[in-house]
């Protein structure tokens, strides 16, 4: 069993930062990834920041190079997303996911989290 819990969402002005932080609890294996995306409304869920777990190896949404930085504490099965410089369009419903094996990283994730509201108010 796979549980994903995400923490760490809020409402900053833009320009802020916020920090979301991502612990899987896995019975069986460590994730061969884990990532973030985020949900606007109803729309398809857009991938943010992917990583594989371990070794590194990192992967950003063009919209958020620059401004957000993935990381990992492996031993823990967590990731954070270190968001800077936010604006408005960052808005949004961040999930994280985590994916068992390689074959369908970086962006193809199996589990889902509950989601963190983010919210940029101008």
């Amino acid at each position: 069993q796979v549980q994903l819990m995400e923490s760490g969402g809020g409402s900053v002005q833009v320009g802020g930062s916020l920090t979301l932080s991502c612990a899987a609890s896995i019975d069986t294996r460590r994730p061969y990834c884990m990532g973030w995306f985020r949900q606007y409304s109803a729309d398809e869920r857009e991938r943010v920041a992917s990583i594989y777990m371990g070794y590194g190896g990192e992967y950003y949404a063009d919209s958020v190079k620059g401004r957000f930085t993935i990381s990992q504490d492996p031993a823990k099965n967590t990731i954070h997303l270190q968001m800077n410089n936010l604006l408005v369009e960052d808005t949004a419903k961040y999930y994280c996911g985590a994916a068992l094996y390689g074959t369908t990283c970086p962006w193809d994730m199996n589990y889902w989290g509950k989601g963190t509201q983010v919210t940029i108010s101008s």
